[in-house]
């Protein structure tokens, strides 16, 4: 049996003088103090001591962790991090704090999942295949995550969402790119988004994209000046325009302008 000699308030904690324990001194938290009535002179035995460091453990978690999510929203799994990484160790003291929060509304995955895809949304900035790997590193249940996409970003919000992205794409390549290689580069952009091929298409032709000839035809040649130079360096005649045919071809560029392009076209010496 021992008994409690001095309690000290210190910054965030409180130190508590001990007599009669292997351990001279402890610290506990405010919470700590009030739930055990701890005074001067309060005698306690070893399983006292024992149920009052348990219980603080749980108690400077849970303020970690309330200090934690004052910030903005948290998944549970960036809770239970923070807590590891703060030397909470007992793994039942996690579960337990977890729990409390949860109960108490402080800690919800479902609202997070479903704050986050509002927000992508409202950016027009992600698919929803990018959204669920997004969360799925936040450490949400991918169930949780499948059934807040079904009822938040349906197809349509899909195809909006998508067709804008797909306007950004045009305006920013459409001066660069052919028809061919402008639409390919839409739909490419829009599934590294995270969309189907099925709403990347369907937001593509949505674009009702116009041939400009003048502007193919000056890319065509802009390209074949490049590779045409390239290829003179280590190839000639026959296989020199055949190299060049496929390199023109892998741009996107149809066979029957490369070859029109090629009748009018003097390779460097």
């Amino acid at each position: 049996m021992g008994k409690i000699t001095a309690i000290k308030k210190l910054k965030r904690l409180y130190r508590i003088d001990l007599s009669g324990f292997d351990e001279e001194k402890i610290y506990l938290s405010e919470d700590t103090i009030v739930h055990f009535f701890l005074n001067v002179n309060k005698e306690i035995d070893d399983a006292d001591l024992e149920e009052i460091q348990s219980y603080d453990q749980f108690a400077q978690g849970k303020s970690l962790a309330l200090y934690y999510i004052s910030f903005k929203m948290r998944t549970s799994s960036e809770v239970r991090k923070y807590l590891s990484e703060h030397k909470i160790e007992n793994t039942d003291q996690i579960d337990e704090i977890i729990n409390v929060l949860t109960k108490n509304k402080l800690i919800n995955d479902k609202a997070y999942a479903e704050n986050f895809i509002e927000g992508k949304i409202s950016m027009g900035s992600a698919g929803p295949y990018q959204i669920k790997q997004k969360l799925i590193t936040k450490g949400i249940d991918p169930l949780i995550i499948d059934q807040a996409l079904s009822n938040i970003y349906d197809e349509e919000k899909q195809i909006d969402v998508a067709y804008k992205l797909a306007e950004k794409t045009s305006r920013t390549y459409g001066q660069r790119l052919t028809q061919k290689q402008l639409r390919d580069k839409v739909v490419q952009n829009l599934m590294n988004k995270g969309f189907t091929y099925s709403i990347s298409s369907i937001a593509l032709e949505s674009l009702e994209l116009e041939t400009d000839e003048e502007n193919e035809t000056q890319l065509l040649y802009t390209a074949l000046e490049k590779v045409a130079k390239r290829y003179s360096k280590n190839y000639e005649g026959y296989e020199r325009k055949q190299k060049v045919t496929q390199a023109l071809a892998r741009k996107g560029f149809s066979y029957d302008d490369i070859s029109s392009a090629l009748r009018d076209y003097t390779f460097p010496e």
